[in-house]
């Protein structure tokens, strides 16, 4: 009878370095996506001494880039919204940080507070809006970076590259 445990023939699988994962730098999967929108979130000081808030338009601010992807601030006044639009060929997560967003889609309508999160793949269509009085602030990930974003409309369908 052999008394060798699997411990004892595999060894501490802790100090095999080469068979452990390393950390990624940037984000390559839709949870990582995800959990970077999350991470920003948390470290306020990161964000919140950049947004501004401007009462004829949305304000944007382009956070951080890697490799393929964009991260974009958004603020929101009262009764500011983005329009029904895609994001072409992006991928995204849509995160709140601050304050009340409404997020409109052709399934219905949902509300989306601090800390909420939306992912979306290619071609999904939503509209966004601030419908509550006070501002808001949204982060979001583009998954690639953002190149376009088809409006949808019945009359038209314009192309923009401005971030929601």
């Amino acid at each position: 009878m052999n008394s060798d445990s699997d411990l004892q023939i595999a060894g501490d699988i802790l100090a095999v370095q080469h068979l452990l994962q390393p950390a990624r730098e940037h984000p390559a999967t839709v949870a990582e996506f995800a959990g970077l929108a999350r991470s920003i979130s948390a470290d306020r000081a990161q964000w919140e001494h950049l947004v501004e808030y401007d009462a004829t338009s949305r304000w944007y601010h382009r956070l951080r880039t890697g490799p393929g992807y964009e991260v974009w601030l958004l603020s929101w006044v009262p009764g500011q919204g983005s329009g029904l639009h895609d994001h072409g060929p992006s991928s995204g997560v849509l995160t709140v940080l601050q304050g009340e967003l409404t997020e409109r889609t052709e399934r219905g309508e949902q509300s989306l507070t601090a800390g909420s999160q939306r992912v979306f793949a290619p071609g999904y269509a939503h509209e966004v809006v601030n419908d509550s009085l006070e501002p808001a602030v949204s982060l979001h990930v583009y998954y690639p970076g953002l190149t376009e974003m088809p409006m949808h409309r019945a009359a038209h369908c314009t192309t923009e590259a401005v971030p929601v």
